[in-house]
């Protein structure tokens, strides 16, 4: 692990025990059962680390860990027990993302960006049938990439520098707009009046448009459609900041490579990767502000 990991991982302790965890009003106290000897905040230090070190692969990663990262998680659980802590998390993995979107000075921006992009869970016919996320997954179709998949979107409304804001996986065969009006009516209070929302073409319709500015009372804008009048115009640089967080976290953060079998397995392993992504953004505007050097990937 290099220093600038190191730091990151210790600041994030520090403020998850002093300032997050109090201010979500999360305590163990509340569960039943022993007391576990790793602590939930050094279980979500443990997770930014296994996605900004790229390993997929939970077996080699505790294994990795227990070798190298002892003097700094004395009590890494084993392989089993790692899985069944991360896939509990889900919830406080959201929380967290939240409380860490608010301390970075992107939180008060006025400019917000919202896409999808797909979540697979599967290539085969047979794990579609017999997977536990039948039902829940289906196939879908990627236009930007020309493929079709089966498993989820993930819908993310993010800050300009790429801060997770609002985040949620959807069934790819509901629409868009529809999948995007339930995650703000859901986290209608991360939405400011005031606000400008930069989506793609695919969120187009009059319906839509009503909802951001009246319910919302925000300002959804896009590239203009090919046969309607003209109003913002192409968008194209504008919209590859979206591009860029996506590539990120599909990139340097394996985002397809989840390796999620249950809904709360997906829900946990795409939460990580935003956690870390997360984590990353919100260290490096208290490292250096102006700098805005990239935190998100590191070499182990």
């Amino acid at each position: 692990m290099n220093n600038q990991l190191n730091t990151l991982l210790t600041t994030l302790y520090v403020d998850l025990e002093d300032r997050i965890m109090p201010e979500i009003g999360y305590t163990r106290s509340h569960q039943p059962g022993r007391k576990p000897l790793l602590s939930d905040a050094e279980l979500l230090c443990l997770v930014v680390a296994q996605q900004l070190m790229q390993f997929n692969s939970e077996t080699r990663w505790i294994r990795h860990a227990r070798a190298h990262l002892r003097e700094m998680f004395p009590n890494v659980p084993t392989q089993s027990g790692y899985n069944k802590r991360v896939r509990a998390a889900g919830v406080l993995i959201a929380a967290v993302i939240t409380e860490l979107a608010r301390d970075t000075p992107s939180w008060h921006e006025d400019l917000r960006l919202l896409d999808s992009t797909p979540v697979p869970c599967g290539k085969s016919r047979e794990t579609a049938k017999r997977s536990d996320l039948a039902g829940h997954a289906s196939y879908g179709y990627c236009a930007s990439h020309s493929r079709y998949f089966w498993g989820f979107r993930l819908y993310l409304i993010s800050a300009p520098d790429g801060m997770p804001i609002i985040w949620g996986l959807a069934n790819p065969k509901i629409g868009e707009r529809e999948v995007t009006e339930a995650l703000i009516r859901h986290d209608h209070r991360l939405v400011r009046p005031g606000q400008t929302i930069l989506a793609d073409k695919g969120f187009a319709g009059k319906e839509f448009e009503s909802f951001i500015s009246e319910e919302a009372a925000a300002t959804l804008i896009r590239p203009d459609r090919k046969g309607e009048a003209k109003r913002f115009g192409k968008l194209g640089g504008t919209r590859q900041w979206i591009e860029s967080v996506f590539d990120t976290v599909k990139g340097q953060l394996t985002l397809e490579e989840h390796a999620g079998r249950t809904i709360a397995g997906v829900y946990a392993r795409v939460g990580s990767r935003l956690l870390a992504l997360a984590a990353g953004i919100w260290h490096n505007w208290r490292l250096n502000a102006p700098n805005k050097r990239s935190l998100t990937a590191y070499d182990h």
